[in-house]
């Protein structure tokens, strides 16, 4: 019990917090690839228990005492600016860079050229307000670290007194949406490699899609039974390589005899923008792994800042959509497909090999996004049995049960570009656009918004954006899976 009393400092009954007291205990984190999973941690939540009947008033004194939480965290195997900036390419760049030609389809040339950079700069300020407001959070609580979901549980606490009942809700519905998110990568994943690896095959022998689905399960169910991420390192390093590669000799083949610019349209319609938006926010959807990255690094306050990491990988990442999205619409036009290398010939023997290799790498990288919702769900189903072996079946079974689900979500919706913009108006944009500006009015509701209230005006405003994106967002791709389903 000791272990889990509030981090808090002792103050005077004016105090914020009000009157606590303990010492800090430094967290000892793990690295990167483990952190990246570690969505929802029990015993780190134990601490913001003191935030609840604190007894403080609204206007009470913030106790920050000069607390730095980067200077109390005890890593086991602190990572570099570069790795931290590998990492975040690696959770930013997937199958969402291969899908931009179609979300230029849906916008049109232009309105997605500046569409794209500009939801690339609210997404990275989305990020850097989540940083903030878990640095400060960690100040106030005298807490090394805290995860997504204790952000917004923590805020929630500290928050308007009114609403601290729904700390708990808060934190569940954030867990709730990254569980959401993954299972819907997974599933993207799936219907990416069967559809690949049908436009291959159907070059020789014409065989209906869901007969890959079938035949890769097996395989797949395999491969996720593997529990310890450090036995997957080598395969996540192979799914880097081919997707670098893959994406190398696709640009050499969009940049090939390129069209003239008014071969397509400007601006596409009102009625496809939702699309559009659904499949932008999908690619730029890391904010999942921004927090763990930022609380692993040897020196963390190299992280944000103008030429910081995030700044740095979120430009690198807006530059490679952009310019993929741009260049593939302009070279196949309105035949462009729910995944550029689709539209690759199929005769051609290096094309061929793009698709395999790329099909291979999400293939692969399957299994580090399943490990996410796995994470989630686990202890809740392993918590009802007693025994360890009866723990272990249960966890596999739990295993076969989920991927056999993505299996099944694949199967029913063959339209990859509808379901990728599905995944990103339902749960990228909650978790990306919706949250972080609720979490920062929350977090700073005690501090002040500035002169004029300029940070709640901007918080607002992302807010209403990301809300406008997620009903007709999801509204339009709904519409775009039962019609093309019908048809």
């Amino acid at each position: 019990m000791s272990e889990r009393q509030p981090l808090l400092l002792q103050s005077d009954a004016s105090d914020y917090e009000g009157s606590r007291g303990s010492a800090v205990r430094p967290v000892r984190s793990s690295p990167p690839d483990n952190t990246l999973v570690n969505v929802h941690s029990e015993d780190s939540l134990a601490v913001h228990a003191a935030a609840s009947g604190s007894g403080d008033d609204e206007n009470g004194s913030l106790d920050k005492s000069g607390y730095n939480p980067t200077h109390h965290r005890t890593l086991e195997h602190p990572t570099s600016n570069f790795d931290t900036l590998v990492h975040l390419l690696k959770g930013n760049i997937g199958t969402g860079i291969l899908a931009m030609p179609d979300a230029f389809k849906n916008a049109g040339l232009y309105v997605g050229l500046v569409g794209t950079m500009i939801m690339g700069a609210i997404c990275t300020h989305c990020m850097h307000m989540l940083v903030n407001c878990s640095h400060e959070l960690c100040r106030r609580l005298q807490q090394p670290s805290l995860d997504f979901s204790e952000v917004a549980y923590s805020s929630f606490e500290t928050g308007p007194i009114g609403l601290r009942r729904y700390s708990s809700l808060a934190r569940r519905i954030i867990t709730t949406f990254l569980f959401i998110t993954q299972i819907g990568f997974c599933c993207v994943y799936f219907l990416f490699v069967a559809l690949n690896l049908k436009d291959v095959i159907d070059h020789y022998y014409v065989i209906n899609y869901r007969i890959y689905l079938v035949l890769l399960l097996m395989p797949m169910i395999v491969l996720n039974l593997v529990r310890n991420l450090k036995y997957l390192t080598p395969v996540s390093l192979i799914a880097s390589i081919l997707t670098v590669v893959g994406l190398a000799i696709t640009f050499s083949y969009m940049l090939h005899d390129l069209p003239d610019v008014h071969t397509v349209k400007p601006f596409a319609s009102w009625a496809t923008l939702p699309l559009y938006f659904g499949t932008a926010i999908y690619a730029f959807e890391g904010i999942g792994v921004v927090l763990p990255l930022e609380n692993n690094m040897r020196t963390p306050e190299d992280f944000s800042g103008p030429t910081g990491v995030l700044n740095t990988g979120m430009v690198i990442v807006a530059c490679l959509y952009t310019s993929v999205g741009f260049f593939g619409y302009l070279k196949y036009g309105d035949a462009v497909k729910g995944s550029i290398t689709l539209n690759l010939p199929q005769g051609d023997t290096l094309s061929q090999l793009v698709k395999i290799m790329m099909a291979v790498a999400i293939f692969l990288s399957y299994t580090l996004q399943f490990y996410v919702p796995v994470n989630i769900v686990e202890p809740f189903v392993c918590s009802h049995f007693d025994t360890q072996r009866g723990k272990n079946t249960a966890a596999t079974l739990l295993r076969i049960i989920l991927v056999t689900f993505t299996f099944l979500l694949a199967t029913c919706i063959p339209n990859l570009g509808a379901i990728i913009s599905l995944v990103g108006a339902v749960s990228s944009s909650a978790l990306a656009l919706i949250a972080p500006p609720i979490i920062e009015i929350f977090t700073f509701y005690n501090v002040g918004y500035g002169r004029y209230k300029w940070m709640l005006w901007k918080d607002i405003a992302i807010m209403i954006f990301g809300l406008c994106g997620f009903v007709f967002g999801t509204w339009v791709s709904l519409l775009d899976i039962f019609k093309k389903h019908t048809d």
